[in-house]
C-alpha cells in the first residue's frame, strides 16, 4: 500500500507544480484572462458547467471507445491475417503504411461528404486515427514467438491452430495490449477531430464554440475534461491488461507480492 502511495505521490506532485508555474507566470507577466486565465478560474469554470461538460464528455466518450472498439475488432484480425500470408502482407503492408502518412483532419470532411453525418462517420474518423498502433504492435508481438517456443510446439505435435492459440497469441499479449493503450490515447484525439466535421455536440465541438467565442475559461475546461477522459481509459486498459496477464514481467515488476 506504501509503495502503491508513493508511486501516486509522483504525478500529483508533478501536477502541483505545473499549477504553480502556471499561477505565477500569470501574475508575475500579467497576462491577461482572456489568453491565459488563472487556475482557480478554470475551475470555477468546471464547477459552474459541470453538468454541461459532463453531458458533452458522454458523448465524446461514447465516440472515442467505438473508435477504440473498431480498431481491436479490425486491426488484431487483420494483423493475424497479415502474419499468416508473407504475400498479402507484401501487397497490402505499404498501403496500410502510406494510408497514415495522410492527415485525418484533411480526411475527415471526405469521410462526412462519402457516410454524411451521424455516429458513423465518427467513428470511421476514431478508428482510422487509432487503428494503425494496434495493427502494428499485434503483428510484432504474433513474429516475437522464440524459436524454442516453435520447436516445443513441433514436439508435442501442436497444429497450426493449436501453436497460434497455446502458444503465438499469449506471448504476442503483452505487445497487442501496448498498441491498445496507444491506441486508446489516440482514440480521444481521434473523436475530437470527428467532431469538429459535422458535429452538434461533444468536447471537440465546444472546442470550436470556445475558440470562436475567445472563450478561454471554456476552453482550458474542455482541455481538462479531455485529459481526464484519456487517462481514465488508459488505466482501464492497463487495468484489464494486469487481470488477463498477470504472468508478464512487466506486471510483476509493478506488483512485486504478486
Amino acid at each position: 500500500m506504501m509503495r502503491r502511495l508513493g508511486t501516486m505521490l509522483y504525478p500529483i506532485a508533478t501536477l502541483v507544480a505545473l499549477v504553480v508555474i502556471w499561477y505565477a507566470a500569470v501574475k508575475l507577466f500579467h497576462v491577461p484572462a482572456y489568453l491565459l486565465p488563472l487556475p482557480g478560474d478554470v475551475i470555477q469554470r468546471i464547477r459552474e458547467d459541470f453538468w454541461f461538460l459532463l453531458h458533452h464528455s458522454w458523448i465524446t466518450t461514447g465516440i472515442t471507445l467505438g473508435g477504440f472498439v473498431l480498431s481491436i475488432v479490425i486491426g488484431v484480425p487483420l494483423a493475424i491475417v497479415l502474419v499468416a500470408s508473407k504475400t498479402l502482407e507484401r501487397a497490402v503492408m505499404p498501403w496500410l503504411i502510406l494510408s497514415q502518412t495522410f492527415p485525418k483532419v484533411a480526411l475527415a470532411p471526405l469521410v462526412v461528404v462519402w457516410f454524411g453525418l451521424g455516429l458513423g462517420p465518427k467513428l470511421v474518423v476514431t478508428f482510422l486515427v487509432a487503428f494503425f498502433p494496434v495493427l502494428v504492435s499485434t503483428i510484432v508481438g504474433l513474429r516475437s514467438i522464440e524459436r524454442e517456443m516453435i520447436e516445443l510446439a513441433r514436439a508435442v505435435r501442436a497444429s497450426t491452430l493449436q501453436t497460434f492459440w497455446h502458444f503465438r497469441l499469449p506471448l504476442a499479449l503483452p505487445n497487442i495490449f501496448a498498441g491498445m493503450k496507444v491506441s486508446v490515447a489516440f482514440s480521444v484525439v481521434g473523436a475530437v477531430i470527428a467532431e469538429w466535421v459535422g458535429a452538434n455536440a461533444g468536447l471537440g465541438y465546444l472546442l470550436l464554440q470556445a475558440n470562436a467565442n475567445l472563450d478561454t475559461g471554456l476552453l482550458f475546461a474542455v482541455l481538462v475534461a479531455l485529459m481526464i477522459i484519456g487517462v481514465v481509459l488508459y488505466y482501464a486498459v492497463e487495468l484489464v491488461e494486469r487481470l488477463v496477464i498477470p504472468w508478464h514481467s512487466t506486471i510483476r515488476l509493478q506488483n512485486p507480492t504478486a
